[in-house]
């Protein structure tokens, strides 16, 4: 018999919006938890108004982050409204907020102030520098991150400038340093009953995406060099053309994949026994001569030809896709990475679904991105055993939307 999802039973307070924080809850959510999402009453998380596109008015920014949450909207600055706050996170596991720090002891919500409320509670900070030292009030976003953790420096091509990556990798990687860290201080809760404090930063999560790139400058001493779609470490990687134009891109890596490329598939065998091709040091070293000989052969063919060739042999290699054409390919439609939901006010919309799968665990289907403020009612009379008086009350007073 199958099991609840791993996470169930537990309660998260969300205090964050935008990308890092909210990440990091939906796939706390997917795994089961419940995630109460406190928003800003009138205007909530401000990717709610990060727009075009939009799926009759609900920005695809608020829709990519937010499924499988609960939102309820308090006016967090209001004396009332810090107080429900009080209150939920007395009954919540987690707390996560990643306004600028200052902000939530101003508030009376910071850390000290939780744990005397409840001592067993995970309390997660994210900003963008972490909670102190002289850049701790510096603002800070993804792109800003990319450009000062050294992420630019390493992407474009060779002989052009620094490139931002479009996506916000800075983010998504801090995210899943949170979603680990929380999970971490989980389980270790089990063994103390108490609670932990995490401070995460963005600029600790564009440091731990440098990775080998880091290591690099770490054992040479050396930036490492710019390459485009190459590897600075590895030949023959990169982006090729076939005769139709198309590109597809191929990752021959090991030395085991350069002779089955070279012997079986462009069977050019004397490739292998070329001194300057032999071991792939010798190949970085003479990367453009053999990145010739390569663009040359591959000319001579449509590119799903050399896809199909190359992955007939064992080795990596596929189309350079489109956006759409990834969204819509067979594999990605067949994992069932896609699904449809029913939104309230959007209908059916088209969302993205969590690549986690648990033999052993319930398939739980997923709920849409929320209104503003679409659960307040249930989440404070289920959490806070509120009345219908108290929740009028409350309505009028402006603390709650």
């Amino acid at each position: 018999m199958k099991q609840a999802p791993p996470l169930t039973g537990i309660r998260i307070l969300d205090l964050s919006r935008i990308i890092a924080g909210p990440n990091c809850t939906m796939q706390l959510a997917d795994l089961g938890a419940e995630v109460i999402k406190v928003e800003r009453p009138g205007h909530g998380d401000e990717t709610r108004n990060m727009r075009p596109p939009d799926a009759n008015g609900e920005a695809h920014f608020y829709l990519a982050y937010n499924r499988n949450k609960k939102s309820i909207a308090i006016n967090m600055q209001s004396e009332t409204g810090r107080e429900l706050i009080h209150q939920l996170a007395a009954k919540s596991d987690v707390m996560i907020e990643n306004f600028r720090p200052g902000v939530v002891k101003r508030l009376g919500i910071d850390y000290e102030a939780m744990k005397q409320i409840n001592p067993g509670l995970v309390y997660c900070s994210i900003s963008a520098y972490g909670q102190s030292g002289a850049m701790a009030k510096r603002p800070g976003l993804d792109p800003v991150l990319q450009a000062e953790m050294g992420l630019m420096s390493v992407n474009g091509d060779p002989e052009g400038t620094p490139m931002r990556h479009l996506i916000s990798l800075t983010d998504l990687m801090t995210s899943l340093l949170a979603s680990t860290a929380i999970s971490a201080a989980l389980v270790r809760r089990k063994d103390t009953g108490l609670g932990e404090f995490i401070d995460l930063s963005l600029m600790g999560g564009a440091f731990a995406l440098l990775g080998n790139v880091a290591q690099y400058y770490l054992t040479s001493g050396e930036n490492p060099p710019r390459t485009g779609n190459a590897h600075p470490s590895a030949v023959p990687v990169g982006a090729f053309a076939g005769s139709d134009g198309e590109m597809f891109y191929m990752a021959c890596g090991t030395q085991g994949h350069y002779i089955k490329l070279v012997e079986s598939i462009i069977e050019q065998p004397e490739l292998v026994e070329d001194r300057r091709f032999a071991t792939n040091k010798d190949r970085v070293e003479n990367r453009q001569a053999l990145l010739d000989i390569l663009a040359k052969v591959f000319a001579a063919q449509p590119r799903d030809y050399w896809v199909e060739q190359i992955q007939a042999a064992g080795l990596p290699a596929g189309p350079v896709r489109t956006l759409s054409e990834a969204m819509e390919s067979p594999e990605v439609i067949n994992s069932g990475l896609l699904q449809t939901l029913n939104h309230p006010t959007a209908g059916d919309i088209r969302l993205m679904r969590s690549p986690i799968k648990l033999a052993n665990t319930e398939d739980k289907p997923d709920s849409p991105p929320p209104l503003l403020g679409q659960h307040t009612d249930e989440v404070l009379r289920d959490v806070l055993d509120a009345d219908d008086e108290t929740l009028a009350n409350l309505r009028s007073a402006g603390v709650i939307d």
